[in-house]
């Protein structure tokens, strides 16, 4: 294929973040942002050559009218002959997809029905489909599931303890999470120590607003923290991450919550914003809680890196042998407080802090962050985008 650029599309429910990668590089040619959809103050941001245009998109504010703004300012940056194929972050594949698809009829209607499953996600998955399709339908789209990394998990892993039947009727199991995401780190991760990635054993904890563990043995997952839904595991910026199940039936049938209520709380109203009651982002925790004295900032933060350490160590017991810990995600990569919060938690483990390196890496580095002695810790930026465009370029040179 003569052509190796990829634009990659991740739609929200309410955003379109999109880049161009060139796949044969690995860089990214243009990168962007799409953002506060379905409102009057819905926005655009491009950068491209070290320059950035930002500027508000017209009515009717939508993922159509994003897609369309960006082929128009595409057209006017001369890129659009570059391009070989739309790739498309969609959250959940099922059972279904254990690798990416090129899109067809078939795809989008299987991705449609899953959206049972993923409520808040796959649905703007599809839009944003559908609204590349319709603006740049002379290029192929594939689509690259977040849950295809995780089946290789083992059923002792994935199936909960209910009736065998809910599974087999209405695939009610674990799915897990961010999968391009751990694939990518734990690739680079064996790079790092130098050894095969089929004989490494990692744990990878991608931490960001929303927050995943996984545990990879030879390259493949294992286990993970995230479960049926995104809600499943450790504390994030506004989920819970686990509860007794129990609360669920005391806030309906004693507090007076509605199904949708309880939704609101568990996914939107919870996690570090809930328990802090001031913000989702780490950072302004981090600064309220140590530069303003802020005891629930900082409660929150110590029960966030807490579950985050707890979850690590469940997980080894998927793992016959443990290399290292891997800290990828906005927050993994830029906050040294709760890497070493975590890290600290695990010392049982054998893992044991470099001060120095923690406080150092950030902002796109790679590093090991533990003394000589420890098992390694590493940091490893994530490029979903980049694993998303070389898994559609692999798509299409396996249909030709």
């Amino acid at each position: 294929m003569s052509q190796i650029h990829v634009l990659v599309i991740n739609c929200g429910s309410s955003s379109v973040k999109f880049s161009i990668i060139n796949t044969r590089s690995g860089e990214a040619v243009l990168t962007g942002l799409a953002e506060r959809l379905l409102s009057n103050k819905a926005s655009f941001t491009l950068h491209y050559q070290q320059q950035s245009e930002h500027f508000s998109l017209q009515a009717p504010y939508d993922h159509q009218a994003a897609v369309a703004a960006l082929v128009q300012q595409l057209s006017k940056l001369e890129l659009l002959e570059i391009l070989s194929a739309v790739g498309h972050r969609v959250v959940h594949g099922g059972e279904q997809f254990c690798q990416p698809a090129l899109i067809t009829k078939e795809v989008k209607q299987a991705i449609a029905d899953l959206s049972r499953l993923a409520p808040l996600h796959n649905p703007a998955n599809l839009t944003g489909i559908h609204a590349a399709e319709k603006a740049l339908g002379h290029l192929p789209q594939v689509a690259v599931f977040d849950t295809a990394f995780h089946q290789s998990m083992p059923k002792k892993a994935y199936l909960y303890g209910l009736p065998y039947a809910l599974y087999q009727e209405h695939a009610i199991r674990k799915y897990g999470f961010h999968g391009s995401s751990h694939s990518f780190v734990a690739g680079q991760a064996a790079n790092f120590i130098g050894k095969p990635a089929s004989q490494c054993s990692f744990i990878s904890a991608h931490l960001g607003n929303g927050c995943s563990i996984t545990a990879i043995q030879a390259g493949q997952s294992v286990d993970s923290s995230m479960g049926f839904t995104p809600l499943e595991g450790v504390v994030m910026g506004s989920r819970s991450g686990d509860v007794d199940p129990g609360i669920i039936f005391h806030l309906i049938e004693h507090l007076a919550y509605s199904p949708e209520q309880v939704h609101q709380l568990l996914n939107k109203d919870s996690g570090l914003l809930g328990l802090s009651g001031l913000s989702n982002d780490c950072r302004e925790l981090e600064q309220a809680a140590f530069q303003q004295g802020n005891h629930r900032a900082k409660l929150a933060l110590e029960i966030f890196c807490y579950r985050i350490a707890k979850y690590i160590a469940a997980l080894c017991a998927g793992l016959t042998s443990l290399d290292g810990l891997i800290f990828t995600g906005g927050i993994g990569e830029n906050s040294s407080y709760v890497r070493e919060q975590i890290i600290n938690q695990l010392s049982l483990l054998n893992f044991h802090l470099d001060q120095d390196k923690n406080r150092e890496t950030r902002f796109g580095k790679s590093d090991d962050i533990s003394t000589p002695s420890s098992r390694y810790a590493l940091v490893i930026p994530t490029n979903e985008e980049g694993v998303i465009a070389s898994q559609s370029v692999q798509v299409l040179q396996e249909a030709i």
